[in-house]
């Protein structure tokens, strides 16, 4: 849990070193920005960190409570360790993918594969917390 968090304000500076060099360059190009126009003028590969850090605040928020839940409850298993670290993996390589090439077929693979695991994980910690 904590190294995607740390993953995520990873990105967070990425975001502000790609993106505030363009924003600066175009305030002082535009007499009067709008702010409505300035993510439209920016170049996609400037945006990328953006939306990607936008994505590791959405469907990770589950992983954090599931991981929260795990710990409250006392759960212990390599299976979940192994499966909270490779959802950790694909999300980071997701982002890579995102920012450097941002290649939407690969993206969505690894999206649905760090789902995949997500629900795995899932189903693995009811499965040992309910006894089953």
């Amino acid at each position: 849990m904590l190294a995607l968090i740390a993953w995520s304000m990873i990105m967070l500076v990425w975001l502000y070193v790609r993106r505030l060099p363009a924003l600066v360059r175009y305030a002082i190009s535009e007499a009067r920005p709008q702010s409505s126009n300035v993510e439209r003028r920016l170049p996609p590969q400037v945006q990328w960190p953006a939306d990607n850090y936008n994505n590791l605040m959405e469907q990770p928020t589950l992983f954090y409570a599931l991981c929260l839940g795990i710990y409250l409850s006392g759960l212990s298993n390599p299976n979940l360790e192994y499966l909270a670290w490779l959802y950790v993996a694909l999300r980071v390589i997701h982002s890579l993918v995102q920012v450097i090439a941002n290649i939407t077929i690969i993206r969505f693979c690894l999206f649905l594969a760090s789902s995949a695991v997500l629900g795995l994980l899932c189903i693995q910690a009811v499965w040992i917390g309910f006894g089953l």
